[in-house]
């Protein structure tokens, strides 16, 4: 999730308001790696940000990502850094998010193994939503949802 976050720090997740309130688009959330992952038979978890909601149609066309034909802002990515296809969700091709499912992208897209090659999650995979880091204590802060 490089540049938000980097190898070795320590965050809290919040596992209950998501009991009260749904989702958003721009929060970063721990889940169980899907089924279809390698390290999904030891019960890894992913950290990745939320980009698309049930029911919305999600497209990725010439570097951007765009939400119901709209071109999604990302003002957490570098400005100039290109959202490349993936197996699942490829160039130039609507997808219709199914309902109680989200997409998710991890920040360093060109590293990052998400929703582009494993298609949505389902929310009862969702552990919580990531909003502390307590390690290293120079990172010490909330961590954001930069799209409310």
């Amino acid at each position: 999730m490089s540049p938000a976050f980097l190898n070795q720090e320590f965050l809290l997740t919040d596992k209950i308001s998501y009991r009260f309130n749904k989702p958003q688009r721009g929060d970063v959330i721990v889940f169980k790696a899907p089924s279809s992952e390698a390290c999904a038979e030891i019960e890894c978890e992913y950290i990745k940000r939320i980009i698309g909601l049930p029911g919305e149609k999600i497209k990725i066309q010439a570097g951007k990502v765009s939400i119901n034909n709209k071109i999604l802002e990302e003002p957490y990515l570098p400005h100039n850094l290109s959202t490349q296809p993936g197996n699942f969700l490829k160039e130039q091709t609507d997808y219709q998010i199914p309902f109680n499912s989200f997409i998710v992208f991890g920040d360093n897209r060109p590293a990052s193994r998400d929703s582009r090659e494993f298609g949505p999650i389902d929310r009862s995979a969702i552990i919580g939503r990531a909003f502390f880091r307590y390690w290293p204590i120079n990172r010490l802060s909330l961590v954001a949802n930069t799209n409310r």
